[in-house]
């Protein structure tokens, strides 16, 4: 193992795979160490500390593409942990492995940097928790919050141990329940009131992971952070002006070593303020769905399991049709309706987002385009969509009413594998 100075770093730059061993939240762009610049040496992947004692850890390495014979420049805030790292990689058989123990330096000076554009929508448990306790935190200018346990149908999941302060959020009171599709503009808006949300009040949302089954009734009720996402999509399009998700959920919180709380809090009613919706914008019906379709500078994303997609499963067990909606891009959520590993990391923090960007371009799914991301009702479609707009993508949108409301229509269908 070769430690290297700035200077040295920078005459040899091109030379290495960097590797950043911070949080996946310092990687984004928070300034966790104080550092004078946020975010990452340019062209870094995130590999945290964090994972290395996960069992796939060398799964996720060559998840990454980071392969043997490649010159590896390890960096992070402490030098401990980033030398623990360096001697992991070794010990699985990489021979040139550089540690760069000066990043605030690098920091400190104009050289090359990047950082995601609305990190600050996408908080860690520790900025959660400085908030908590002392009314402020960084990247934090308001005068009220109100943070959100989101679930489906499934209050004790609340009642079992939530973060303290939140409020019990049901999906149901956001979203009809005979189509999933968002509730009307006088219904969101007696729900937000009853939380006590207005248009500038600052909201967190986050939700328990667990790994639902089909063979429930209901496997929508333990998809918490899934469910959270969508949650915070609707407050969106509603007006609400400071949405933010906790990276990773409640696992972030209890990984962090904070403590749940079964103690009940409510809040109190406020006015909203401003008129729902705010970013219409944002949402597509199912006349705008097949105008995209028409459209070769627009996308229909399908954010949804390859068994889904070429018609093996419909994914739900209240949706019988199976199939796609010809002309639609395939977007790869992961395994199931349930899950969403193609954009989390095994920590269930979202995914690095160059690496969503890089499988998104393979699939022509870039900026400058119109996409809508759709799912089977939403919930998936709206995690997909956050990554883009935590991005910065201007034109991102979700398709509400998904596969359900295309196949309860007698719309065309596809089944088995594209021929592209």
């Amino acid at each position: 193992m070769v430690c290297i100075s700035t200077d040295e770093l920078l005459d040899s730059l091109q030379d290495y795979k960097l590797i950043d061993v911070r949080s996946i939240d310092a990687y984004n762009g928070w300034k966790e160490a104080g550092e004078a610049r946020g975010g990452h040496i340019k062209g870094a992947r995130s590999l945290p500390h964090k994972w290395l004692h996960y069992i796939d850890w060398i799964e996720i390495v060559r998840s990454k593409g980071i392969l043997l014979k490649d010159s590896l420049l390890i960096y992070g805030y402490n030098k401990e942990k980033t030398e623990e790292v360096a001697r992991q990689f070794e010990r699985a058989g990489y021979h040139d492995v550089t540690v760069y123990d000066s990043f605030l330096e690098w920091a400190e000076k104009d050289l090359p940097m990047e950082h995601l554009e609305k990190y600050r929508q996408l908080v860690s448990a520790r900025w959660l928790n400085q908030l908590i306790n002392t009314d402020n935190a960084p990247e934090y200018d308001n005068d009220k919050y109100v943070i959100c346990h989101a679930h489906y149908m499934n209050p004790e999941d609340y009642d079992r141990g939530h973060i303290p302060g939140a409020i019990a959020l049901d999906t149901n009171s956001l979203e009809s329940t005979e189509d999933w599709n968002r509730l009307p503009p006088e219904e969101l808006k007696e729900t937000l009131e009853k939380a006590g949300i207005t248009h500038d009040t600052t909201v967190i949302l986050y939700g328990r992971f667990a790994s639902p089954s089909n063979d429930d009734p209901f496997p929508g009720s333990s998809a918490g952070h899934l469910g959270a996402i969508r949650c915070a999509f609707i407050m969106l399009y509603a007006g609400v002006k400071d949405i933010r998700i906790l990276n990773g959920g409640l696992q972030s919180w209890l990984d962090s070593g904070f403590e749940e709380t079964r103690e009940f809090f409510e809040n109190s009613r406020s006015s909203f303020g401003i008129e729902i919706p705010q970013k219409n914008e944002i949402m597509v019906d199912l006349e705008e769905a097949k105008q995209i379709l028409a459209d070769c500078d627009k996308n229909l994303v399908s954010v949804r399991s390859w068994p889904e997609y070429i018609g093996e499963v419909s994914g739900y067990n209240y949706i019988e049709k199976k199939g796609r909606i010809p002309g639609c891009v395939f977007g790869d959520c992961g395994t199931d309706a349930y899950h969403m590993e193609n954009y989390r990391n095994l920590d269930h923090t979202m995914r690095e987002y160059q690496e969503v960007f890089e499988n998104w371009k393979r699939m022509g799914i870039t900026p400058d385009k119109r996409n809508a991301f759709y799912c089977g009702t939403g919930w998936r479609g709206s995690e997909a969509f956050f990554n883009a707009w935590l991005m910065g993508w201007e034109k991102a949108a979700v398709y509400d009413g998904g596969w359900f409301e295309w196949s309860s229509n007698n719309l065309p269908f596809e089944t088995g594998v594209p021929e592209k």
